[in-house]
């Protein structure tokens, strides 16, 4: 896997002439009367457009681009071969568990009787899909260890949203809505931005030498103004929070709630069930931990479970079953938070995970999870003496160094993750978790075999020593990738976001 001395000048593959650097700048190979298609005669009478269309109609044509059919079949082709799969190598992303999607969640998300299956459909007719819908929410609150469930949020950041508004909306029934919500330094970064959309100042809580929560701190800050701590269990860092049921108690001492992010129940499934060690609410991440289609912008899927007390307030409508046990929605829920998505959530993805869960079962699931530990902690071990590892307590199914010992001699994580791409890997989470400095954030996922591990800690290990003999080669990487390294400030700043003429 490792790169010939001077193969830093080279691609890693042969490139064709049109698959150069320079394509990035000059793409554009309209030309004027080309065409990719032909209509066929007009058999209607012609209409004039402006009379047609109103005010809607154009002054003139849009300059869009002029090809023909063959020259548009090879530039999207040749844009699908520059891009990074899970079928083509590891996502080593921390927090963001890309693992692999089994094609059978696919095959049976298609079933005719299921993929088309229309949201207005009425109950009688859809006890099919209701029934997997059902079945699902039993699984998952099995699987969480709690006792009421809805599927509505759409992503992680969405089920967030809706866990925080039914312990508001708790709160509220019992005469305070309370002001704060308390938010470790290691969250996701949604966190504080769900707690103030829900109309909550956030307060931080530092995080201790070993990573976790500071249960002096946590003591102290806990109020009668407080509303929740909203934790990440594993943290960020992929640390277990070992003092939990504690953590649980001080919170619940003063009428606060748990809430839990469940980003991180990779870690968790089969072995241990945060309903058990005293959480209120959480949140899950289908597309994430129960291995349903995850990256683009999604699709995602984000149930949020609770204990009983809470499930008065869930998002209408709720699943119910009739005194004939069919399945039924029912939509009067006086106490409810009301609905925050359209329909019933994503059903692909409730499909897709269904199988997944199913296809494995209780050991199959527990499995998993002990493959995404035993695979993180064999990278930890096989690369701590080259990277820094900040923080020494056990991880989990993600490890993080920091790039420390690399920055001694001017190269940063980015810098890292970029010449990674030279190897044929996707690059780590690169500067996250924020509590620790130049982060290099590594997560397998149980996907992974041994010998892919393996070529990608050779790659880590190869880079390491570049950082030691060859900094240059890594600091402007990659080297490989048909664009270099862009002006990321600009990107930001001036993005480019639509075609031109």
């Amino acid at each position: 896997m490792a790169l010939s001395e001077d193969s830093h000048c080279k691609p890693l593959g042969k490139v064709r002439p049109h698959q150069t650097q320079n394509e990035a700048l000059v793409f554009e190979k309209s030309s004027p009367g080309k065409r990719g298609y032909k209509l066929p005669p007009l058999d209607v009478p012609a209409a004039d457009a402006g009379e047609v269309l109103g005010a809607a109609h154009r002054a003139k044509k849009a300059g869009l681009p002029e090809l023909s059919e063959i020259e548009i079949v090879r530039h999207f082709t040749r844009l699908s071969t520059w891009n990074y799969a899970i079928d083509l190598g590891m996502y080593p992303l921390g927090s963001c568990t890309m693992k692999y999607n089994p094609r059978v969640n696919e095959w049976v998300a298609r079933i005719e009787g299921l993929a088309e299956a229309h949201p207005y459909r009425p109950d009688h007719l859809a006890q099919g899909q209701l029934q997997v819908i059902d079945l699902l929410q039993r699984c998952l609150t099995e699987i969480t260890g709690m006792e009421a469930i809805t599927l509505q949020p759409a992503a992680g950041a969405h089920g967030e949203f809706t866990g925080i508004l039914l312990v508001r909306a708790w709160h509220e029934s019992q005469g305070n809505a309370r002001k704060k919500i308390i938010i470790p330094d290691s969250a996701h970064g949604t966190n504080p931005a769900t707690a103030a959309i829900c109309g909550y100042t956030v307060e931080n809580l530092k995080s201790n030498a070993e990573g976790g929560i500071d249960l002096e701190a946590l003591e102290r800050q806990v109020d009668g103004e407080t509303a929740a701590l909203m934790l990440t269990n594993p943290s960020t860092i992929g640390v277990f929070e070992s003092r939990i049921h504690r953590i649980a108690e001080i919170l619940h001492a003063k009428g606060a709630l748990l809430y839990m992010d469940g980003a991180n129940m990779n870690a968790l499934v089969g072995k241990v069930r945060p309903g058990d060690f005293g959480v209120d609410v959480m949140h899950l991440n289908l597309h994430k931990t129960f291995s349903t289609p995850h990256g683009g912008g999604g699709p995602g899927s984000g149930p949020v479970a609770c204990k009983k007390f809470l499930e008065p307030f869930l998002p209408t409508p709720v699943m119910v079953k009739n005194e004939k046990g069919e399945m039924r929605w029912e939509y009067d829920r006086p106490q409810s938070v009301g609905r925050v998505r359209a329909f019933f959530g994503n059903t692909g993805m409730f499909i897709r995970a269904l199988a997944y869960i199913l296809a494995n079962g209780p050991d199959g699931l527990r499995q998993t999870t002990e493959d995404a530990v035993l695979n993180a902690n064999y990278i930890r071990a096989k690369l701590e003496d080259v990277f820094e590892l900040p923080y020494k307590t056990a991880s989990m199914h993600e490890v993080v160094f920091s790039d420390k010992r690399q920055a001694a001699r001017g190269v940063k994580t980015g810098d890292i993750a970029k010449r990674l791409i030279d190897y044929g890997f996707h690059p780590y989470t690169v500067s996250f978790p924020l509590i620790v400095p130049g982060a290099l954030m590594i997560e397998p996922t149980e996907s992974e075999s041994k010998e892919e591990l393996d070529l990608f800690i050779e790659a880590m290990r190869s880079i390491a020593r570049e950082v030691e003999e060859t900094p240059e080669v890594v600091k402007t990487a990659p080297h490989s990738t048909r664009v270099s390294r862009l002006d990321e400030v600009q990107a930001a700043r001036k993005p480019v976001l639509r075609w031109r003429p």
